[in-house]
């Protein structure tokens, strides 16, 4: 086997390392936007990436607080599943919130994680919605099936449970009020298990102080 280049090292770096530290060392940067800037100086030594390789443009980092966004579609799509996760590491502990948005193409467009600071875990499931269905409709879909390994968010949401916390409640009325903004939704309760990447971008959100 030939020994790898410096290109393919930084593509490997980009793709399969954390970057956690590098990250918590430059305020305002996030995972996202460390692997872009990695993918654009291996393209710079290397020439343009393989077609399957190829990535759309990254926006600048965020203030620190916002969300990190990974890229989105150029062709925004009608319909889009909102995978949503929250993570408190002690309930109430350091929490987190993230999302993953993917098209009817089976592609993600977005993988979004806000860290919360001290919360709890159902305080951090809402907010994980909350950032999907946003984006979601930045994105302009009419249409989202939201799935969450969370059942008391599913059935409150669903009307099934009702909202007695007074912490959740105002997250509960601005959940509902962005899913009557869509024209259709749908929503799932999953097993951990087929939530792993919104469960990723959660965990990530409190590693990394999104």
């Amino acid at each position: 086997m030939p020994a790898p280049s410096l290109v393919d090292i930084l593509r490997h770096i980009a793709r399969e390392e954390p970057l956690s530290s590098t990250v918590r060392a430059f305020r305002g940067l996030t995972r996202e936007h460390l692997g872009q800037l990695l993918e654009e100086a291996a393209v710079r030594l290397g020439g343009a990436p393989e077609p399957s390789e190829s990535r759309a443009t990254l926006p600048q980092a965020p203030e620190p607080g916002a969300p990190a966004v990974s890229p989105s579609p150029s062709e925004p799509a009608s319909r889009l599943r909102v995978y949503s996760d929250g993570a408190a590491r002690g309930n109430p502990g350091p929490a987190g919130a993230g999302a993953v948005l993917i098209d009817p193409a089976g592609h993600v467009v977005a993988r979004l994680g806000r860290f919360l600071g001290t919360q709890t875990n159902n305080y951090a499931e809402y907010m994980g919605l909350l950032l999907g269905l946003k984006h979601a409709r930045t994105l302009g879909a009419r249409e989202v099936d939201v799935f969450a390994d969370s059942e008391l968010l599913i059935r409150q949401l669903g009307g099934r449970y009702q909202v007695k916390s007074p912490t959740l409640k105002p997250l509960f009325d601005e959940a509902r009020r962005l899913l009557e903004g869509f024209t259709r939704v749908k929503l799932h309760h999953v097993p951990r298990a087929r939530n792993a990447e919104a469960d990723e971008m959660s965990n990530r959100a409190i590693d990394e102080r999104m």
